[in-house]
């Protein structure tokens, strides 16, 4: 099996998880039980850095569609940050961008929360 695990941290309101490895159907549970974690502690400004991860599936893909909803009823969001083009093509070729804001650095995505 491929390995890939996650790490949360917060930085002031906003919760950031990192990925690394392969997210994948076998390893997409991971990170599905932090989304579930974040939400039963009502973080709802959640940015995914996937700065460290070298491969996504359909599976993993279907993570981030099944809670965004959920997320932004409770006026927050998921920001996305540090893709490598090998990832990015994948979310850019099923129409992420339009769903997702997408940034180059954690930096970035952490600061977009702080701009209302």
């Amino acid at each position: 099996m491929a390995e890939f695990n996650t790490s949360i941290k917060e930085q002031g309101a906003v919760s950031i998880i990192n990925l690394k490895g392969y997210l994948d159907a076998h390893t997409a549970p991971i990170l599905e039980n932090n989304f579930v974690e974040l939400i039963d502690k009502k973080c709802f400004q959640i940015v995914v850095d996937f700065k460290e991860l070298a491969y996504i599936s359909s599976a993993g893909l279907g993570v981030f569609m099944a809670y965004i909803e959920k997320i932004r009823e409770s006026n927050g969001d998921i920001k996305l940050s540090g893709m490598n083009d090998k990832v990015y093509n994948i979310f850019d070729l099923l129409g992420f961008p339009l769903l997702y804001e997408i940034f180059k650095s954690e930096t970035e995505a952490v600061q977009k929360f702080t701009e209302k």
